[in-house]
């Protein structure tokens, strides 16, 4: 397993203290950058509907042929798609949002930025920001540092949040990159100062690290048997907002799992989940820090999601298992005057267990009713394979859409980090705990938690993800428990979880895929090559690895490699090769004699192809030569003109031949 990057803040900042918004304001200030940082770690916030109210959607580079369930839902060409292509002052710009205000950006997220990124505002000709885009996104820009911005696991986000009183349009002069932007949008009238860079400078960065802390407090030291509730009480109106517990047992992995907690806030129960899911991330204790949950890797477990009541509350944790659990710690408190604008804390969990791959599925994270603001999710999934299990794209529909208001370009894009990479990372809104690998094969836990970019609903809220695996017959487990605020009165669609729900299912041990009769690239003499050629680690590959050609080649090179023959005679010769964005177009032969080809490598993302017949061949007993020639490259490709071989085939002998 990695091992965990601690994340690294400087003394850039000059720390704002926490907003706790503990009543109502009785008249709405105008919505400034200002206000807005304040937001980025107001959690007392989060627990009142917003005022002024707006809405939160999103731009994205998702491939525009999804048009409805029935009409190529899960297509997959999520770079590259842009509002329109624009002509600049002899430059094109690719136009990724363009939207009336007034409103504010609020997350600009991509997984291979390109070009200088430039945001205009209410109609201006001239930029109100510009920067290179890989630098802005990545927190190098002055004023713009980590964790306000930042690359993350291949990932690279930008959470400063940007108001404008009338118009937005954003704009990189590359194409070819995956971005999303999301942003809100006030009602008409609603007094927005936009943004400015000179006066934004001067503004105090807020401290994402830090937590709230204070209050009463009300310690916690008990253990948990098996079959017995523990339970605590609060009356009064007031709010809890923090939860330390550090839990001790024989098997923290599975005693997590087993314990179920319940919390109850003024007679409805709005938080079920396993006790371990519920502090966003599973299974067992994997060490992250964001704002509102945190794991340390002594065990050590916090929750400063802000949660008020108006008359009581009640937290019950049941020990579903058959060993007890020990737990001590604190629950924290703080006086609260309930409005009409306070809500309810939820947390809701729900498993599927042994889920196909195929067909792909679009996988209900929440589904609500009544007033509220949807607060993220802690995702978890055990993965038989290595391949990629998250090519699917995040579906948010809000108050009745037929079509999702965020339409994204990949699980893991929507987490905030890209290219399925298995690197753990945290940050103070979104982390990847856990990736047992190898690839991506075993256990993974991920979160994103929408602070600046929560979003607000009036009368419903569906969150679906995309099952969308890059392996086509194998079965996964899943597991997510979604957070979210609610009015009293709001329902939702989760079940009461069982008691085989409450489990950690064994992983099937790894084993190495290999396709029958292969005989793998990787392992095949090299003869003669130009340039160089080794084996190179790839998921999906029969044995795990290909053979890589792949530096000092021009068209016209070869490479020739020891085809083995268990004995003379003719054979049909099978092989799968590899496509890339950097490979090139080839010819083959065997001792000699041509292959059906030339062949185009090219394909816009890594991809392991089908299986392709090279032909009939007579071969020798023992060593024959296989070899590739460079021809060329497609017009789209990067003419690198590289080869990756998975494995040959031999057929069994053809009858009739000597």
């Amino acid at each position: 397993m990695n091992r965990l990057s601690p994340i690294r803040v400087g003394s850039w900042l000059a720390a704002v203290a926490p907003i706790f918004a503990f009543h109502a304001i009785a008249a709405s200030p105008p919505v400034t950058t200002a206000s807005l940082l304040g937001e980025m770690t107001n959690l007392a916030g989060m627990a009142e509907f917003p005022d002024p109210s707006y809405t939160c959607r999103q731009f994205s580079s998702y491939d525009r042929a999804s048009k409805s369930p029935s009409q190529d839902w899960f297509a997959n060409g999520d770079c590259g798609q842009y509002l329109r292509i624009e002509e600049n002052a002899g430059r094109h710009e690719f136009v990724m949002m363009d939207a009336d205000g007034p409103g504010a950006v609020v997350r600009i997220w991509s997984a291979n930025p390109a070009g200088t990124l430039r945001i205009y505002l209410d109609g201006a000709g001239t930029p109100a920001l510009e920067a290179p885009m890989d630098k802005l996104l990545g927190g190098t820009v002055p004023g713009y540092p980590k964790p306000i911005a930042g690359e993350y696991s291949r990932g690279w986000n930008l959470y400063f949040p940007i108001p404008y009183a009338r118009h937005c349009k954003i704009t990189s002069d590359q194409g070819k990159f995956y971005y999303h932007v999301n942003y809100r949008t006030y009602p008409e009238g609603t007094s927005v100062e936009t943004f400015d860079a000179a006066k934004a400078a001067a503004l105090p960065r807020p401290d994402l690290t830090t937590t709230p802390s204070g209050g009463e407090s009300r310690k916690v030291a008990t253990t948990l048997v098996p079959g017995q509730p523990f339970s605590m009480r609060f009356d009064g109106g007031m709010a809890i907002r923090g939860i330390t517990l550090s839990p001790k047992a024989d098997d923290l992995t599975i005693a997590l799992r087993a314990v179920l907690l319940r919390i109850r806030f003024d007679g409805t129960e709005t938080v079920v989940a396993p006790l371990g899911d519920f502090f966003g991330s599973a299974p067992g204790i994997n060490p992250f820090s964001t704002l509102p949950l945190a794991m340390e890797g002594g065990g050590r477990m916090r929750c400063s999601w802000f949660m008020p009541f108006r008359r009581e509350a009640e937290i019950t944790l049941l020990n579903t298992g058959n060993k007890p659990l020990e737990l001590s710690g604190a629950i924290e408190t703080a006086p609260y005057q309930w409005t009409a604008a306070s809500m309810h804390f939820h947390a809701k969990w729900r498993a599927s267990w042994d889920v196909p791959t195929r067909p792909m599925i679009d996988w209900n994270y929440l589904t609500a009713t009544g007033k509220g603001v949807f607060a993220g999710v802690s995702f978890a999934i055990d993965n038989p394979v290595k391949e990629w299990w998250g090519e699917g794209d995040e579906k948010i529909y809000v108050d009745g859409e037929k079509f999702p208001s965020h339409f994204g370009t990949g699980t893991e894009d929507y987490y905030g980090y890209a290219w399925c990479w298995p690197g753990l990372f945290t940050h103070p809104y979104h982390s990847q705990s856990r990736c047992d690998g190898p690839g991506n094969y075993g256990r993974t836990s991920v979160n994103r938690f929408h602070i600046i970019d929560r979003i607000p609903f009036a009368r419903d809220f569906r969150f679906d993800m995309e099952l969308w695996h890059w392996h086509e017959r194998c079965k996964v487990n899943m597991a997510v428990t979604a957070y979210w605020y609610a009015a009293p009165g709001a329902t939702d669609g989760f079940k009461e979880p069982s008691s085989g729900d409450l489990t950690v299912r064994p992983m099937p041990e790894w084993q190495v895929p290999r396709v029958p009769g292969a005989i793998e690239g990787e392992k095949l003499r090299i003869i003669r090559v130009t340039g160089t050629a080794d084996p190179q680690d790839w998921d999906g590959t029969s044995g795990g690895s290909q053979l890589w050609w792949h530096a000092g080649m021009k068209p016209g090179d070869t490479i020739t490699l020891a085809l083995p023959a268990p004995k003379a005679g003719k054979f049909r010769v099978r092989a799968r090769f590899l496509s890339a964005p950097d490979y090139g177009i080839h010819r083959f032969s065997i001792n000699g004699k041509p292959a059906r080809g030339p062949i185009d490598f090219y394909h816009d993302k890594v991809r392991v192809g089908d299986e392709t017949d090279l032909g009939e061949f007579d071969l020798r007993e023992g060593d024959n030569e296989f070899s590739a020639t460079i021809e060329g490259a497609n017009p789209k490709a990067v003419k690198a003109y590289m080869l990756g071989l998975d494995y040959l085939k031999l057929e069994s002998e053809i009858r009739g031949s000597r």
